[in-house]
């Protein structure tokens, strides 16, 4: 028979130290999900900047607008949003290479194969050259087109287009503020002096160290049952006060530094954001309605802070509209998200760079296993050590994601032929090796990235397998052949009749004018 827990009593506050993304995201979803039952205070004070690198995504985010109610089109234009089909890589296998990692489906299958293993065989033999013309997000990316998938239309690929959106990173937090008030959430202005622990024999009952109240600088005391550290870097709850500890990812991921600057918006208005590389790093570019996100991550082993300072400034689309802001960062994890009565939440639980725009992902996992495994006053061990299991599967799996865009590459500068000889983790390494053999992709346990995710960065950073699927053999070639040639003129025919990425926005999404920008 199974012991009864000490406690079922249900949580009566809950308090998230930090706004931001994270903050107001948690504070949103939690809002809903809770239905005005606890006590949800945010903690935020207005002179801690936040990052505000975040400012694109991937398709899940459906998911959580969904969760909290939000509408799209009123999303967007609150934040001067557009939409994003996936993102361009350029000059990362080789200086003039160029691909996308668009969202959704490569192909159709064929028989009991996936599609990818026919285009390797028709590929090996120079009959095939590119994978974007059998997707749709791909193909709409090159002509600036977009649309949302059409549900009404069976067996097409306009009911398969995947969307993200890019946004301001700011007004985003803004906006999430105003759902999460309206839904009851209290915040308090002002910045953590004191964060008081709980002693004695309530902490002998396997909460040591558990928090029961912050301490303002200006005297107000702010309890709490549950606290969620959305303070970024720094961690003052998860790391300062409880030592969760951290591992460091930087012998694989060794960019260590980014420069933020937004730029004058210019035209066509593009459906995806960008990542060029450059001498020891990359450059992000993400197309708002009002202005262009653009920053360089890069290896300060490598390159100096002005000579990367003056390559993310010579690679503007527009004019600059502020000065550089620089970032120091160490990519990893947080050892444990979830310690005591403390759940950390973005920054605050590790960083990886936004190459593949995870972040606001990672925050928006995170709340959803936050709510899997909601505690009442037991705090079960049981479930705080899975939930840091799982927070801990997908921080590794994202990383080695990252990790293969470093290390596909031929390009000769000494940072990137230090990443293509750096030793591996094993579980990518584990990936490569089945994809080397016969183009076979892995994926487990639902992991993020799918199937053609993967696929994507290896063939467009010219890594393909030696072979393919002994059963694709079975399909005579010609047939074969005939068979991408009709996948790619539906897909050809598909993307003619989307509206542009520019006329979409206009005509059900169009942001005020700002003044300057």
């Amino acid at each position: 028979m199974l012991p009864l827990p000490e406690s079922t009593a249900p949580l009566k506050s809950l308090v998230i130290v930090g706004g931001g993304t994270a903050g107001w995201m948690t504070a949103a979803a939690l809002a809903t999900t809770l239905r005005g039952r606890y006590r949800i205070t945010v903690v935020e004070s207005a002179e801690i900047g936040t990052v505000g690198v975040g400012e694109a995504t991937i398709p899940m985010i459906q998911l959580f607008n969904k969760i909290a109610g939000i509408d799209e089109h009123d999303f967007i234009r609150a934040t001067q949003g557009t939409f994003k089909l996936g993102i361009e890589f350029v000059d990362w296998g080789r200086v003039g290479d160029r691909y996308m990692h668009g969202f959704g489906k490569i192909g159709q299958d064929l028989w009991t194969v996936r599609f990818d293993q026919y285009w390797h065989k028709l590929h090996r033999a120079g009959k095939v050259q590119d994978l974007a013309p059998y997707s749709i997000t791909r193909m709409a990316s090159r002509a600036n087109k977009f649309m949302p998938a059409n549900t009404e239309v069976a067996n097409s690929p306009l009911n398969d287009i995947r969307h993200a959106y890019q946004f301001d990173a700011s007004l985003y937090a803004k906006y999430l503020r105003g759902v999460s008030e309206r839904r009851g959430v209290r915040r308090v202005e002002g910045t953590v002096a004191r964060v008081v622990q709980r002693e004695g024999a309530a902490a002998a009952a396997g909460q040591e160290g558990a928090i029961t109240a912050v301490e303002l600088s200006s005297g107000e005391r702010i309890e709490g049952d549950f606290f969620v550290d959305c303070s970024g870097f720094r961690g003052l709850l998860i790391e300062q006060t409880l030592q969760a500890g951290y591992e460091t990812w930087t012998h694989w991921l060794p960019c260590d530094r980014a420069l933020a600057v937004p730029c004058e918006s210019v035209t066509p208005l593009t459906p995806y954001t960008r990542a060029t590389a450059h001498k020891a790093g990359w450059q992000w570019r993400i197309p708002l309605q009002h202005r262009t996100g653009n920053g360089h991550v890069y290896a300060s082993s490598h390159v100096s802070d002005d000579e990367a300072t003056a390559t993310l400034l010579a690679h503007l689309d527009g004019k600059p509209l502020a000065d550089p802001k620089p970032l120091k960062f160490v990519t990893g994890r947080r050892k444990k998200a979830w310690k005591a009565n403390v759940v950390a939440i973005g920054l605050a639980s590790g960083f990886l760079e936004p190459l593949e725009s995870t972040s606001i992902h990672m925050i928006q996992s995170a709340i959803q296993r936050l709510i899997d495994f909601f505690p009442d006053n037991g705090f079960s061990a049981t479930d705080i050590d899975e939930y840091n299991r799982q927070t801990q599967f997908e921080a590794e799996r994202v990383r080695d994601f990252i990790i293969l865009h470093y290390w596909a590459t031929q390009r000769e500068e000494p940072f990137w032929k230090a990443c293509a000889a750096m030793p591996l983790p094993e579980s990518l390494q584990h990936k490569i090796d089945l994809y080397a053999s016969r183009g076979k992709l892995l994926r487990v346990d639902g992991e993020l990235f799918t199937e053609d995710s993967w696929l994507q960065v290896f063939v467009g950073q010219n890594v393909h397998p030696r072979s393919h699927h002994a059963l694709v053999d079975l399909q005579p070639e010609a047939d074969v052949a005939a068979y991408l040639e009709s996948v790619r003129h539906v897909v050809a025919a598909c993307v003619d009749v989307m509206p542009s990425h520019a006329e979409y926005v206009a005509r059900h999404c169009k942001a005020p004018t700002v003044a300057g920008a």
